[in-house]
């Protein structure tokens, strides 16, 4: 996987919490990062604050191939590209990168299922007109 392939490349500084007894970031942590980036991403390419939708989108399925260690206080861009816009749910294919001075390393790919559900019932609905707008953007073959 090279940059390239992600239209979007979320900026993602590690945290001094994030290293684990090992001294590198610890795996869960990965997945903090694939969720704010991709929320982070939704709210900037709406214009809104997306936990205010009639519809949230909940994570029905994550996965992560770690490919590199990462540590403190490494900066990293969370690449995003969405492989499958359906009628109720978007799966978005990620990469972490780390970034040394503007040169990306590759560390973790993963994907990340977010099923759209109505606020008060939680019941499957169609993704919000706005989130399917900014979505279509990423679509990726």
């Amino acid at each position: 996987m090279t940059q390239q392939q992600y239209p979007v490349l979320w900026p993602m500084p590690t945290r001094w919490s994030d290293n684990d007894h090992y001294g590198h970031v610890n795996n869960v942590t990965y997945y903090s990062y694939f969720d704010t980036a991709v929320n982070g991403w939704l709210m900037q390419a709406t214009g809104r604050d997306i936990r205010e939708l009639p519809a949230l989108g909940v994570v029905a399925q994550t996965s992560c191939q770690f490919l590199g260690s990462l540590s403190f206080p490494d900066q990293l861009r969370v690449g995003l590209r969405i492989s499958r816009l359906g009628r109720s749910s978007i799966t978005y294919d990620l990469a972490i990168f780390r970034d040394t001075n503007g040169s990306l390393e590759l560390a973790a790919t993963g994907t990340f299922v977010h099923v759209y559900v109505d606020a008060e019932t939680r019941k499957p609905v169609e993704i919000p007109e706005i989130i399917r707008t900014a979505a279509a953007a990423l679509v990726t073959d």
